[in-house]
């Protein structure tokens, strides 16, 4: 199959790696130092998956790679709306493509029925240019588990972690998604298709909401977020909201918030992806990940005021950093 993922960076050079290695025609497209090390020497992946070399095509154009079977979106979910209007070379007739991508996906609201069938939000596509130029049928969800970094230019060091779990926005198990999950099964992932992938994005949702701005607000890691009883509250009450959005949506967590915070807890001292973010002066996925949330809350009619103070608060720090506009 032709695969080409798009942002080729921890999560998505991990991906592209794994598909390379086990014959699949994979395409990657990236930019800077880790674009030319790719180019000059492919790329590698140590750690959790093993260590190992391919060298598939790089790029950062994607007219280089032509019409895809699969185009897999592994960017900030910030990222996306930038590049729609670059993607018209990679998608053919029949093209899928999978968001890997964090908090809640543009196309949400498609393959549903009722009166929020087809509804776009604003929070994550302001423009509509992800729904008008890729299109929502051809959309396939990617709940994204594994832990990665880029280690140095052109080298990946996967953590922890082997799910990527698939679904059609209709709930089908679909032909094209089946054939995927084989793909990343055969490359050494765990890839169910799952036939209700919303309930997945809300469970990891569940967390990032709280856990990502609280962290970026105070510097804690995760255990220390839910170690401390004042911020574990604070996490809890955002948490709370979210489900209770959740539930208008048809959605049934799981587990309950205290498990689910425990299990965050667990994960030891871990800085969340916002918080890295921060550090390193780039854009953060706000609006993806909370302002989403506080989004489908005015849809359904359900209040956040502690989702919409959190989201308030973390956009005004990022604003005096810089990594946000005003």
């Amino acid at each position: 199959m032709k695969i080409c993922v798009y942002g080729a960076g921890a999560i998505g050079g991990l991906m592209g790696a794994h598909l390379a290695r086990v014959g699949e025609e994979v395409t990657l497209i990236a930019r800077g130092e880790h674009l030319a090390a790719m180019r000059a020497k492919g790329i590698s992946v140590v750690g959790a998956s093993g260590t190992f070399t391919v060298k598939p095509r790089a790029t950062d154009d994607p007219a280089e790679a032509g019409p895809q079977d699969y185009v897999i979106i592994a960017l900030k979910a910030h990222a996306v709306a930038a590049i729609a209007d670059r993607m018209g070379p990679l998608l053919g007739p029949k093209t899928a493509v999978v968001t890997a991508v964090n908090g809640v996906p543009w196309w949400y609201f498609h393959g549903i029925n009722g009166a929020l069938a087809d509804r776009r939000l604003a929070s994550v596509d302001p423009d509509g240019k992800q729904w008008d130029l890729i299109g929502p049928e051809r959309a396939i969800g990617c709940v994204v588990y594994p832990a990665a970094v880029i280690a140095a230019p052109g080298e990946i060091r996967h953590i922890e972690n082997d799910r990527l779990s698939l679904g059609e926005p209709d709930g089908s198990q679909s032909a094209r998604a089946t054939a995927l999950s084989r793909a990343l099964i055969a490359a050494g992932f765990k890839s169910p298709v799952k036939t209700d992938i919303r309930t997945e994005i809300w469970v990891k949702l569940w967390g990032n909401v709280a856990f990502n701005p609280i962290s970026a607000l105070t510097d804690a890691t995760l255990k220390a977020i839910c170690d401390d009883p004042g911020t574990r509250a604070v996490a809890k009450s955002i948490m709370n909201e979210a489900e209770r959005v959740a539930a208008k949506l048809g959605i049934t967590m799981p587990i309950d918030v205290e498990r689910r915070i425990d299990g965050a807890g667990s994960i030891g001292e871990h800085k969340t992806s916002m918080l890295q973010d921060f550090e390193r002066g780039r854009p953060i996925e706000l609006d993806a990940i909370v302002g989403a949330v506080a989004e489908l809350g005015d849809i359904v009619g359900v209040e956040t005021p502690m989702v919409d103070a959190i989201y308030a608060l973390t956009r005004s720090k990022a604003v005096a950093a810089g990594i946000l506009p005003r």
